[in-house]
């Protein structure tokens, strides 16, 4: 501690200095001196101004935290507010003297402390409000916060009081008012969890509180009486004066450290200048002195602990390399302090004290107390062994037992300036010690006699042995950096600007030092590499080097670059590795693995690669090794590899063509895409290479993203196919197709690739002009059927029939898929594939019957009939089965062609149909739903609609029984009243069919009951009628049989002979044949007569009762006895045969469609045609040709 200034007050009149105040940015200070306050400025002691205003001594002055305003407090009861500038702006007086006064630090509220009040004045408030006190005031002050207030009393009471002046806490020592309170303080810290009170009374203690009131800690006995304690700004310290006439310094927790500085009269004040360590201090004589506090380091080193002083009496121990960090409390003021292996001394000023860690763990930080040595030692320097410790005071040495037993004392011939344990056995450690007189010893704790080193002429500052103890680093007192070969004494080199020096502990030859702001490394005898640090080296271990700058010591990670690359330099790879392991970055890593493998010491090299993990170039060193094992040995061909890994191609191209081994550069030179590089290395080499050249530079230029000049590369290297694959993949046509034209027709494979690009593209046109070219038939079909191209398929068909098959089924199958079903089915019948044609019309005609199209359902029925007769053509092997399925069909057909339009008049609010054409198909469809019923097909519609019909037109009795059979069925619920009511109203007619609707035999002229258990044939003759297929009416048709040795043929040819009769008009039929009908039409010569005698007729009669139908049977004489135009005949294809009917009126025109060999009325048929353009029955179209 060093008194900077003193500020010494000659004006007598100023009487004793009271108080003391800094302005909050330290640049003034402000003195209660007799009456007036003097105002200073810090920097230089000079008085800037005297300030005039109290009438009588003034006691008290402080500062507000903004630094606006000040005050001052005197003897005359007054207290003036005082600005910045000096000026005074406000005065208010108490009724007594004035003892203190104290700013809030938050709201700048000033509170002026009386004999007998307090006041509380803020500038917004006009003023004061005062509160009585029961004893005089001498001392108080704020909280941090400003919540609170503390007065500190005569009484011995310290009472503390909110913003309003109202008491919270009480705390009343025990001496009362023996021991009144001279001095209270806040301590500011922020670190603190608590407010806390340090309180000084003249029972001379010293206390510690909580805002609560409770004490911290015991009292501090101080053995004089407190005028003044004061915190610095952080709240580390504590600065205490009185009685004892002088300035003390104290820690946080009341532990005096020391004395600040001794005056010749009672210290009545002290402050510190807020931020610094200047400490003025007030005394009783007038005088001001003003200190500045230097805390002097005060440490121990050994490796990589560091352990030093903080806040004076604790030892903080440091792991420089975990940063892990350990505090020891001695509570007492520390005086030095050493570290060696697990063992920590301490000198306090009473005694000194030995720690141990608790375990050998390198990283374990727990220390124990191993020894206490009770007595007062008088030292410049501490150091301590595993078992001793050794003391050093000027030129004397001492070494002492952990029990304070004296051993051994060296004395020196000059006075000692550095001692170091530089490590040994335990109870043998060898020191260092370096002399003012520039010798160098080195001295053995258990040995009485010093060993001299070496001697030089300069004093020793710092000293520092190698690992291996052959070499000694020095710095003298001329900043200079020697260093010695131990065993010769001789200097190996010295370098300047030093100030102190270490060995790296991991690397013999490697030392650093300090000095003029720079740190320099030094490795064996190269010249020094130099950075920028500040402070000084006290270690070196691998890459870290501990540095101590001001008070504190961190440890800087150094990359030994700089080091490593002058070993290079030199090609010490090996040296250069130890370098590195020492802590180097991963591009100094990687440049010494390159150099290594450079010089083709491929152990250091595969080693550094390892740290980089580069495994590219640890495979070319194994594989390089190996080919060292099989016998290899020649160092320019491993040069050259290194040097391609490398990227020095040219060279390594040379080494190559040295070493006799030019393959290997070409293939370098290729797989790099150096292929002009490639050229030029080849020059007038063989035409095989240059063509191999140019396909892998087409190889290169297809992977580098250039196909356009990878595919011509490709063609003039010959490779077709490549070429292809990429102009086809870049969608190229017009280069494609260029390259088609130009291709043999030879070269099949490269031009179907190209057809294939051409498909792919949507090109097809070029893809079949290929195909043409290749006399690719089949290929270019399917083009063509993938295409969808179906004119070009068939017209190629034509021309190649065998194709057929090829072309048919893809179509059908394509039509399918579009729903086009019919032309499918027909494509597949054209195919030959029966099955699916069958298939596709079965299927056609279920969706048809459950979406309840039953007109087209009846038609692809009467399709599915016409292809069981085609199957039968072509495999005789179904004739019967297909056969049974054909009148299945044709009956279904039939059925549903009926059902259509019942169904239509059931669903559809209107019917086109008339109510005898809706009663004779309902007739009709019920005399065939005796048994199963087909799917779709509603038995409750036909007889609904037939007992709707019969009651319409008068056949009550069919009424009666069709109602009467729908009440055994479920009736929709819609129907449900209607039939109710219908069955209801029909039974009030009479219990008789209209006669007009009774319907006759043409055969017998038997009339038939309308509702016939046999079915639609006659109950007498058993002759099935024939019904037209439009109004379902029965025609006036009887189906004859050609007896037996008749053919179709003759029997066609005998009904066209027409034998001429004496009694024929000719003129009375006129037989009409177009291509989709025939005709029999009655001329208009009404007087003709019939012939009396017809053969035909004659063969009508039958044996009456019998209950077997008995069919007709002509003879040839019959035939040729018929009139072309009576006869009408169903010409069904093979294995059917053909049926004839003979029209029993022939003035009732009838038309039979010579496709389904329906039967019509021909004006019926006539205005269908016209409606559909075709039969309505089987759709054949109007204008097909028969």
């Amino acid at each position: 501690m060093l008194n900077l200034f003193d500020l010494l007050i000659i004006d007598s009149l100023c009487g004793s200095i009271y108080d003391l105040a800094f302005k909050p940015d330290g640049s003034q200070l402000i003195v209660a001196a007799g009456n007036r306050v003097l105002v200073y400025d810090t920097a230089d002691g000079t008085l800037i101004q005297p300030l005039k205003g109290h009438k009588d001594t003034v006691y008290c002055v402080a500062y507000a935290k903004d630094g606006k305003r000040f005050a001052s407090g005197s003897a005359d009861k007054s207290i003036i507010i005082w600005t910045s500038k000096l000026e005074g702006i406000l005065k208010y007086t108490h009724n007594d003297s004035i003892q203190c006064v104290a700013y809030n630090p938050v709201t700048h509220q000033l509170a002026s402390c009386s004999s007998g009040d307090f006041g509380l004045w803020s500038p917004e408030q006009k003023s004061v409000s005062k509160h009585k006190v029961s004893s005089k005031i001498t001392c108080c002050g704020w909280t941090n916060d400003g919540q609170y207030l503390a007065l500190g009393m005569m009484s011995g009471v310290v009472s503390i009081r909110n913003k309003n002046g109202e008491e919270k806490v009480k705390i009343e020592r025990p001496g009362g008012s023996s021991s009144p309170i001279w001095s209270i303080a806040w301590n500011p810290s922020k670190d603190e969890h608590h407010d806390i009170l340090a309180v000084a009374d003249w029972g001379q203690r010293l206390s510690f509180y909580q805002l609560s009131g409770k004490q911290i800690g015991k009292d501090r006995q101080l053995n004089f009486d407190p005028c003044c304690v004061s915190y610095f700004s952080k709240g580390e310290y504590i600065v205490m004066g009185g009685s004892d006439k002088q300035a003390s310094l104290y820690t946080k927790d009341g532990v005096r450290l020391g004395t600040i500085g001794e005056q010749n009269s009672w210290v009545w004040t002290c402050r510190v200048k807020p931020d610094s360590n200047y400490v003025v201090v007030g005394c009783q004589d007038g005088t001001i002195a003003f200190f500045q506090l230097i805390f002097s380091t005060v440490h121990g080193l050994y490796k990589d602990r560091y352990a030093y002083r903080d806040s004076m009496t604790d030892v903080i121990v440091q792991h420089l390399i975990t940063e892990q960090k350990v505090r020891i409390k001695c509570r007492e003021l520390v005086k030095k302090i050493a570290i060696y292996r697990s063992r920590l001394a301490i000198q306090l000023p009473e005694k000194i004290l030995i720690y141990e860690l608790y375990s050998d763990d390198s990283s374990d930080m727990h220390y124990r107390v191993k020894e206490k040595i009770c007595r007062r030692f008088e030292c410049n320097l501490l150091v301590v062994c595993s078992q001793h410790i050794i003391l050093c005071q000027e030129k004397r040495l001492q070494c002492l037992s952990f029990t304070s037993v004296k051993e051994k004392e060296w004395i020196m011939e000059s006075l000692i300036r550095y001692i170091k344990v530089i490590g040994g056995p335990p109870g043998r450690e060898g020191l260092l010690v370096g002399l003012k007189n520039g010798a160098i010893l080195k001295i053995f704790v258990d040995n009485p006699f010093p060993i001299t080193l070496l001697k030089q002429n300069t004093s020793v500052r710092c000293l520092d042995m190698s690992t291996s103890r052959s070499k000694l680093a020095v710095v003298d007192e001329h900043n200079t950096c020697l260093v010695y070969d131990i065993h010769t004494k001789e200097l190996l080199f010295q370098e300047p600007n030093a100030n102190s020096v270490a060995w790296n502990t991991q690397c013999e030859d490697m030392l650093c030092f300090s000095g003029s702001g720079y740190l320099n490394i030094k490795a064996s005898n190269f010249p020094v590499h130099q950075q920028k640090l500040q402070g000084f080296v006290v270690g070196y271990n691998g890459s870290k080097i501990f540095c101590l700058h001001v008070y504190s010591m961190a440890a800087v990670e150094v990359p030994q670059s700089a080091p490593m690359y002058q070993y290079l330099e030199r090609r010490m790879f090996k040296e250069a590795y130890q370098i590195a392991c020492l802590g180097v970055t991963d591009s100094d890593w990687r440049d010494l693995a390159t150099e290594a493998l450079e010089g083709l010491d491929f152990d250091t090299a595969k080693k550094a690669f390892i740290r980089v993990r580069d495994l590219r170039y640890l495979e070319l060193i194994n594989s390089i090794e190996e080919r060292k094992k099989r016998g290899e040995s020649n160092s320019e061909l491993f040069l050259a590899d290194v040097y391609a890994y490398q990227g020095k191609f040219h060279e390594a191209a040379k080494l190559y063509k040295r070493s006799g081994h030019d393959n290997r550069a070409l293939t370098m030179y290729t797989d790099l895409r150096m292929f002009e590089y490639a050229k030029d290395f080849l020059a007038s080499a063989d035409p095989k290479d240059t063509k191999l050249l140019m396909k892998k530079q087409a190889d290169w230029a297809k992977n580098s993203k250039e196909p356009r000049a990878a595919a011509d590369m490709y063609l003039t290297a010959g490779e077709n196919m490549k070429a292809i694959e990429i102009i086809g993949e870049h969608g190229w046509v017009d280069m494609l197709i260029d390259l088609a034209r130009k291709l043999d027709k030879a070269e099949r494979e490269p031009l179907a690739r190209c057809a294939e690009f051409f498909k792919k593209l949507d090109h097809h046109g070029y893809a079949a002009e290929t195909y043409s070219k290749m006399g690719d038939l089949k290929a270019l079909l399917q083009l063509h059927i993938e295409a969808r191209h179906w004119d070009e398929a068939f017209s190629l068909v034509e021309k190649h029939p065998q194709f057929k098959d090829d072309v048919y089924v893809p179509y059908a199958q394509w039509l399918a898929e579009n729903d086009r079903f019919e032309e499918a089915q027909k494509a597949f019948h054209k195919a030959g594939r029966q099955a699916e044609a069958v298939k596709v019309l079965e299927q056609l005609t279920h969706n048809a019957v459950v979406e309840s199209r039953f007109n087209d359902a009846s038609y692809y029925y009467w399709m599915l009939s016409m292809q069981c007769l085609d199957i039968i053509d072509r495999e005789e092997r179904l004739r019967d089965c297909m056969l049974k399925k054909f009148h299945s069909f044709q009956h279904l057909a039939e059925l549903y062609h009926v059902y259509h339009s019942i169904h239509r008049y059931m669903v559809e609010p209107f019917s086109s149909n008339m109510p005898e054409t809706l009663f004779n198909l309902s007739r009709f469809l019920f005399h065939n739903l005796t048994k199963d019923i087909p799917l779709g097909i509603s038995k409750v519609y036909t007889l609904y609609a037939l007992a709707k019909q019969s009651k319409a037109l008068g056949a009550y009795k069919v009424a009666r029984h069709a109602f009467e059979k729908l009440q055994g069925l479920k009736i929709p619920a819609r129907f449900q009243e209607s039939m109710e009511l219908s069955c209801l109203t029909v039974r009030s007619k009479p219990y008789h069919d209209s006669e007009e609707l009774i319907p006759m035999c043409f055969r017998c002229s038997t009339n038939n009951p309308l509702l016939n258990n046999q079915g639609n044939v006659c109950v007498n003759c058993r002759q099935p009628f024939i019904f037209s297929a439009s109004s379902y009416e029965v025609l006036p048709l009887v189906q004859f049989y050609l007896e037996e040795g008749i053919t179709d043929e003759e029997a066609v040819s005998l009904i066209d002979l027409e034998v001429p009769r004496a009694d024929r008009k000719t003129a009375r039929w006129q037989e009409m044949s177009s291509g989709e009908s025939q005709s029999l039409k009655l001329d208009d010569d009404d007087d003709v007569e019939r012939p009396e005698v017809d053969p035909f007729t004659a063969k009508l009669s039958f044996e009456q009762g019998g209950c077997n139908f008995v069919p007709v049977l002509v003879s040839r004489a019959v035939l040729r006895s018929m009139s072309r135009r009576d006869v009408l005949i169903k010409r069904w294809p093979k294995p059917l045969s053909w049926q004839y009917y003979r029209s029993l009126l022939p003035d009732v025109s009838i038309t039979m469609c010579p496709s389904c060999f329906q039967m019509f009325h021909s004006e019926d048929y006539e205005l269908l045609v016209l409606q559909h353009n075709c039969c309505p029955y089987c759709r054949r179209p109007f204008d097909e040709p028969n």
